[in-house]
């Protein structure tokens, strides 16, 4: 039997032989003309005498055509027959002739109530065998093989149901005629709210009048548009889509459809203009908050070491060098990077409704970027794991009890405060410089005998006028500081009231720079100043994810989201106000309360590492880079352009969260001894934490951080390339910051000399 390939389009279709069954009540010279010639083309061939057994046979082999004899009412109804089969699934692809009298006495009848009856076409008694062949040969090449490849779309439109990317399909006067399910749950709508309608007529595009004529003119004259636009959902939200549309060639070699193909924009999907007919912009950054290249140099440290002007002048231009050149890229920033340059080339009423623009999206919550771990570099893929992710599932029974039932220390259960002049000499001598960057906090660590935050806080506290501004006197504070000391854990290698000393140190120092004291209010100190002091109160040493994983009684209490830090914020406002004798906000007023205490826990939030970017994002784009257009425009002088960047409410919230935030991890930027000490009690910290995980069976969330195997170096090479330089230049660029710069710049070099020797230890061999 003979088997024909058919090509469809880049398909290849195998057409097996082809079936025929013949509906007549009687043997005659008709019916055997047809029965001879599918024997002669190689048809199988059935022949059924009644309805009920022509459509029992149908059923049973589903033929590719169907000859019914309509030339003697007397036997059976033709068209009803006709009626039933089209009824059937099987029928949707199948040719129905009808055989039909020849009237050679009377005018030509319609031939519409045999289409409407569902038959495909008519065939005049003709029993000449050569004529039925010809008739069936025709058949085959006709309409069985249209039927044939409509048969072959199932399949592609089974491909089109399930894809996973949106498919839109027009016709040439842009009405919709299809769209899939990922089309369907992308754009809020469904398919019979769409099918028939204009494009005009569904709002789903946001597209501009001049942009749709750019699409159009492309795709009009046959090419294919790639690019990037906004649509608008059912609901009226706005997306951004990647898409790509193609003319679809038909009759006559004109455009008879247009293919639309989307996919949500990814940061990690570059967008690139390809349409051979426009060439528009296209953003092809290089990388997007991914692990760089350390050796990159934030800056050139000769130029920092110079105070005069002309130093400060080449730092001014190389921070704001490093600020155009950062790679912090959310897609909220690329945004703003389209919308900069647009507003170059546009006129001034554009030009200012696109700064209306950029206000909302400077001050909204669109600044998260979409991050992938470095899974070629363990070191960075663990500590944006361990750092970044409110952990694994929970794969134990095992449960963590931390602190939720503790006896936490109280003001009574303390011995009685220290005065500021009752220091002893070797205290107030380890103090001497405190407001210095290279302040030593291990030396006053050992000369306090690891209680160094009561007496740098007194010292500092009262640098700042905490107790005027307060209205509190000094034994409320003092017992205030001991409370608070007496709530961290000596017994952590890392996260103890050293450390608190340190940020607070730390964030004393940044606030006396000029630029942050340009912004900031006193009430900002102040809330500065006691987040740093209590921002890690009553850490266990464990993080958030071994927290979530243990299923301890914080993270059931916080649903696994900012464990810690809800618990260090709401932990210590009920020691400050639980007594009287510790209370410093007792004689606040209430609304200035309020305000303080609505700071300070946003700061003390901000140290969550899961927002790191968002943060790092929104300090960028919302004040470095607009002061480093000021600056580069020429406009150091003018005060009050400054002054609306630095003091607008929103930028105020920005610059204390990445106050506290470069405070709290500014361990690379101190000296080298410093730096080195801070490396090997964190690293004690992770490593007791893998032990302990190992010991109840539970996700071990930083496998590198193992004792017997980690490299220190590599570990500290990869906390400050991922998490430090773009946040430090960002800051350095803001608060002017030389110092910190030069001590991350010898630091890195010197974990890089350790590593570049094999070395995993803290110091090399003597």
């Amino acid at each position: 039997a003979p088997v024909t390939d058919v090509q469809f389009g880049p398909m290849r279709l195998h057409q097996d032989q082809l079936q025929v069954l013949l509906v007549f009540a009687e043997e005659d010279e008709q019916s055997n003309g047809f029965r001879w010639a599918c024997d002669k083309a190689g048809f199988r061939c059935n022949i059924a005498r009644t309805p009920q057994s022509a459509l029992e046979c149908f059923l049973d082999k589903h033929h590719d055509i169907i000859i019914i004899d309509h030339r003697h009412s007397r036997y059976f109804d033709a068209e009803a027959l006709c009626r039933s089969i089209k009824t059937t699934k099987a029928s949707e692809n199948t040719v129905i002739i009808c055989v039909v009298q020849r009237h050679t006495d009377r005018e030509e009848s319609s031939i519409l109530p045999l289409i409407s009856a569902g038959f495909t076409r008519r065939y005049v008694e003709n029993s000449s065998r050569m004529a039925c062949y010809n008739e069936l040969i025709q058949l085959e090449f006709g309409q069985v093989q249209a039927q044939f490849k409509l048969r072959a779309c199932n399949s592609l439109f089974t491909a089109l149901e399930k894809s996973q990317e949106a498919i839109e399909i027009t016709s040439e006067d842009h009405v919709i005629q299809y769209v899939n399910p990922a089309f369907e749950t992308m754009m809020g709508y469904q398919i019979g709210e769409l099918i028939e309608k204009e494009l005009t007529e569904v709002p789903i595009n946001e597209k501009k009048a001049d942009f749709l004529d750019t699409i159009n003119s492309c795709i009009k004259i046959g090419k294919e548009w790639q690019g990037m636009y906004y649509a608008k959902k059912k609901n009226g939200d706005s997306i951004q889509q990647n898409v790509k549309i193609l003319p679809v060639i038909g009759q006559g070699g004109k455009i008879r459809h247009y293919v639309s193909i989307s996919r949500l924009c990814n940061d990690n999907n570059k967008v690139e203009k390809t349409c051979e007919c426009i060439q528009a912009e296209s953003q092809t950054d290089t990388q997007t908050c991914r692990h760089k290249d350390m050796r990159k140099g934030s800056l050139d440290v000769r130029s920092t070491t110079s105070r005069g002007s002309d130093g400060i002048s080449q730092r001014r231009r190389s921070s704001m060098a490093r600020v155009h050149s950062m790679t912090i890229e959310a897609p909220i920033t690329k945004v703003i990077n389209i919308i900069n340059a647009a507003q170059e080339s546009s006129p001034m009423p554009v030009a200012e409704a696109l700064d209306r623009a950029l206000e909302i999206l400077r001050t909204t919550e669109l600044y998260s970027p979409q991050l992938g771990t470095k899974d070629e570099d363990p070191h960075t893929s663990d500590l944006v794991g361990g750092l970044m992710t409110d952990g694994l599932r929970r794969l134990s029974g095992n449960e963590y009890i931390l602190s939720a039932k503790q006896t936490h220390q109280v003001a009574g259960s303390l011995s009685s405060p220290i005065s500021l002049n009752d220091i002893p000499p070797r205290i107030t001598q380890a103090m001497e410089n405190e407001e210095q960057w290279d302040f030593d906090i291990f030396e006053l660590e050992a000369a306090t005998h690891k209680r160094p935050l009561v007496y740098l806080g007194l010292k500092i506290f009262a640098r700042f006028g905490i107790c005027e501004f307060l209205n509190c006197s000094e034994s409320t504070l003092r017992s205030w500081l001991q409370v608070i000391e007496a709530n961290y854990h000596s017994s952590n290698s890392y996260h103890n009231s050293t450390h608190s000393a340190d940020v607070l140190h730390a964030t004393a120092y940044f606030l006396s720079k000029e630029r942050v004291k340009q912004t900031l209010d006193p009430i900002d100190e102040v809330a500065a100043l006691i987040a740093a002091t209590v921002h890690d109160v009553d850490h266990p040493g464990r993080t958030n994810s071994f927290l979530c994983n243990a299923g301890s009684e914080l993270a059931i209490l916080y649903n696994d989201t900012a464990v810690l830090e809800s618990h260090h914020a709401a932990l210590a406002f009920q020691l400050t106000t639980r007594d009287g004798k510790c209370n410093i906000f007792k004689n606040m007023e209430r609304n200035e309360y309020r305000t303080l205490r609505q700071v300070i826990i946003d700061m003390v939030l901000a140290t969550e590492m899961t927002k790191h970017f968002e943060h790092v994002n929104k300090f960028v784009n919302s004040i470095n880079k607009p002061l480093a257009a000021l600056e580069e425009n020429g406009n150091n002088g003018d005060g009050e352009s400054i002054k609306t960047v630095l003091r607008s409410p929103e930028n105020r919230i920005l610059i204390k969260r990445m106050l506290i935030k470069c405070a709290d991890i500014s361990n690379p930027c101190r000296p080298r001894e410093q730096c080195i000490e801070w490396a090997g009690r964190i690293s004690e910290e992770y490593f007791a934490q893998t032990d302990e995980e190992r010991r109840q069976g539970l996700p071990v969330v930083m496998p590198v951080f193992d004792r017997n195997t980690c490299s220190i170096p590599k570990s500290q090479l990869s906390f400050i390339d991922y998490f430090i330089i773009d946040m430090f230049d960002a800051w350095d660029a803001f608060a002017d910051l030389p110092n910190l710069m030069e001590h991350l710049n010898n630091n890195i070099k010197y974990w890089k000399g350790l590593d570049g020797r094999n070395l995993r230890v803290l110091r090399p061999p003597p």
